[in-house]
């Protein structure tokens, strides 16, 4: 028997010809897990195996995307080499001729139309580096106004509501780890069970420590199945809610009294406000029974410790930024936050939502969440770059505004990092009938996204497997995302094409960097004293501690677990509460006698934003390999929807086909799509082009639509 054992154990060495283990961490979501992919050479073929490694924030756990993450990396599809499009066809050329185009195009726009006429179109799945190098290039090399990226589809309203109400933003005001200790968590609008799996265990935690948990969405989903009381709420109505939550705990006396005198201004107004609204009424506005908005104050209110988090589900609205503030209005009255297990979370989206809105590429922002507006901190940044104050260009607008710049012929170029906007925007039509105005697209990328197909060049950009970097989780860590993987054919970082594109354009004296470090280490004193300090952060300090949380403004300081134990960061160090009216004075679209249900989307568990990744992967495409609508059975009976049947979908902007899917975990007012795919299954076409005022977030979660069988 040990005879055949060690013969069988010999033979199996034998075939295993080579293994090699690389180093990363997952693409995907804002939890960023540690992971390695381990290749083994197997006789003809290669056995590919994607482990999870130990780090603070997901403790080596792994979800589905991360542990197929590798197959879209490896895929066949990979652009390896740049492709010029000639006579409607892409054709490969050099990196020599890619360069040489995109310097006459680039030229000859600026001449004729003016140096804003160049645009850059950034990605929040991008290092730190990168992003910091896309505000810069965009600033320094193109001199140009109009720069923002996707990330303003997906955290901005909670990003601008923090900024607002606490003075700054990182996604979570404390370490995840003190969220099992908390006594009553709120979750609004927020699927982490699909959207962030490994994050789950700190809440089941919670729960088993006898936390109370309070979720707010229209759906029954995984993640509402852990709480306690469920808050089905209508579409659209969260800061209504919010209200109601308010009017319970002032009405109550639950209120921390001391915490309101000593650290926030606002409240007596707010108070005001909310004590003049009757409870009966925002029942019937928001479609919660008034017992469960009277149920879910008082628990929150009295316990001792709580902790509130908010997603795309109350954000992605056009007064999501009102929504947001109006929820933080509940947790500063009732004094949770910046104490032990009291806090505020927005579950970032994007595998680096966090650090890509900190470093530059917003339309209104410079290095270390700095204001573009601001003398000083112009000045600042100016002698960082080594230019004056004066040349760098004030603010532009948003990611989707800039597409009606390109309608109104204001933008005849763009630059696109890593971003797919023809199915991310709302309006997808308007998008598309933009792009094909513009007179050059470069479009940097892993494949040819169905935004890469309008593209008149088409650079090769390496996979997560393959660039260094590093990445800030929703946590507000800093962590490195090594990356050993030699770059397939003529794969080029992204960091590597902006410093070639800025050579070729004869800037390329601003851009010297041999390395992703070389960059992160301009990118530490570019921040340096601001909000988003990195300045005490180095590679070798992320690599001996795991990654480090800002602000962390000196190479001796540990890094902040806990943001506002003493202050918050306004002048006056004060939170700022602001009334937030039940009748809003942004009109949203309602559903109408021809469109009587509610829109909302989101995201299933086995893809991510718009699936040009995912949809790659065989293993992940096979457990969704279409899109589908959820609607309660009574719905689907009324409007005479099999469960099932194709059936078209159809809003003010357009029509798309999907198939059905009864459920009775929705409202009966309510459908839901979820937003990965393309083409005639882009729930996007159905989203209206009203923005929220302050963040220019488009209303993602209520559009009103009907549905009829095919």
């Amino acid at each position: 028997m040990t005879e055949l054992l060690l013969k069988y154990f010999r033979t199996k060495q034998q075939e295993v010809q080579s293994e090699k283990v690389y180093d990363t961490q997952c693409p995907f979501c804002s939890m960023q897990c540690k992971m390695q992919l381990i290749e083994q050479s197997i006789v003809s073929r290669k056995k590919y195996t994607t482990i999870g490694v130990d780090n603070p924030t997901s403790e080596g756990r792994i979800c589905i995307k991360g542990m197929n993450a590798h197959q879209h990396a490896l895929h066949q599809d990979r652009i390896k080499y740049p492709l010029l499009k000639v006579n409607g066809e892409f054709v490969r050329i050099s990196w020599r001729e890619a360069l040489a185009v995109i310097k006459e195009k680039f030229t000859d726009i600026q001449v004729a139309d003016g140096t804003n006429a160049l645009a850059v179109y950034g990605s929040a799945s991008i290092t730190n580096e990168e992003a910091y190098l896309l505000g810069k290039f965009a600033r320094v090399a193109l001199t140009t106004r109009y720069i923002d990226y996707n990330g303003r589809l997906c955290m901005s309203a909670a990003a601008t509501a923090a900024n607002q109400t606490f003075g700054m933003d990182r996604g979570i005001t404390n370490a995840l780890t003190e969220v099992p200790t908390t006594r009553v968590i709120i979750l609004a609008g927020t699927n982490i069970a699909e959207c962030q799996p490994t994050i789950m265990p700190y809440f089941e935690k919670a729960k088993e420590n006898g936390a109370y948990i309070i979720a707010i969405d229209p759906r029954e989903t995984a993640t509402t199945q852990i709480a306690d009381l469920h808050l089905k709420v209508k579409p659209g109505m969260d800061a209504a809610l919010a209200n109601g939550l308010l009017k319970v705990i002032i009405e109550e006396n639950l209120t921390d009294e001391q915490f309101i005198r000593d650290r926030a201004t606002g409240f007596a107004e707010v108070k005001e406000y909310v004590l003049s609204q009757s409870l009966d009424e925002i029942a019937e506005l928001t479609g919660v029974p008034k017992e469960q908005i009277e149920t879910a104050a008082i628990k929150f209110a009295s316990e001792e410790t709580g902790m509130l988090f908010t997603a795309r589900g109350v954000e992605q609205q056009i007064d999501g930024t009102a929504a947001v503030r109006n929820l933080l209005n509940v947790l500063i009255a009732t004094g949770k936050i910046g104490k032990p297990s009291c806090g505020y979370g927005a579950i970032t989206g994007q595998g680096n939502g966090q650090g890509a809105r900190e470093h530059g590429q917003k339309a209104d922002q410079l290095p270390g969440y700095r204001s573009i507006e601001n003398e000083e901190h112009r000045e600042y940044i100016a002698s960082v770059w080594g230019i004056n104050k004066e040349d760098i260009p004030r603010k532009g607008v948003s990611a989707f505004e800039m597409f009606k710049k390109i309608d109104e012929g204001e933008i005849t170029g763009m630059l696109l990092m890593c971003s797919n906007p023809v199915v991310s925007n709302p309006n997808a039509n308007f998008v598309k009938s933009a792009l094909k105005k513009l007179k050059f697209l470069v479009a940097i990328d892993l494949f040819v996204s169905e935004t890469a197909e309008y593209a008149d060049l088409i650079l090769p950009t390496s996979s997560y497997l393959e660039d260094e970097g590093t990445m800030t989780n929703l946590e507000g860590r800093v962590i490195l995302r090594e990356a050993s993987r030699p770059c397939p054919g003529e794969v080029k970082h992204d960091w590597e094409i902006i410093c070639e594109i800025a050579k070729v354009l004869g800037k390329g004296q601003y851009f010297p960097y041999k390395k992703a470090e070389d960059i992160f280490n301009e990118l530490r004193i570019a921040s340096k004293g601001g909000i988003a300090d990195y300045y005490g952060i180095t590679y070798d300090r992320i690599r001996k501690e795991k990654g480090i949380l800002w602000p962390c403004p000196d190479e001796t300081h540990g890094g902040t677990a806990r943001l506002f134990e003493h202050s918050f960061a306004h002048p006056d160090g004060k939170a700022k509460m602001v009334v937030v009216s039940n009748s809003s004075q942004i009109p949203k679209e309602k559903p109408s006698e021809e469109y009587p249900l509610y829109l909302t989307t989101g995201r299933v568990v086995s893809h991510y934003l718009t699936g040009v990744q995912t949809r790659k992967s065989a293993a992940l495409a096979a457990r969704n390999f279409e899109s589908y609508l959820e609607i309660h059975p009574e719905t689907a009976r009324k409007y005479q929807i099999e469960n099932n049947r194709l059936v078209t979908v159809t809003s003010k902007r357009g029509s798309i086909v999907v198939r059905s899917k009864w459920s009775d975990k929705i409202r009966q007012d309510t459908v839901f799509v979820p937003f990965h795919w393309a083409d005639s299954q882009n729930v996007n076409m159905l989203v209206g082009e009203d923005l929220d005022p302050f963040c220019k977030m488009p209303g993602f979660k209520v559009s009103a639509v009907k549905v009829v069988p095919n």
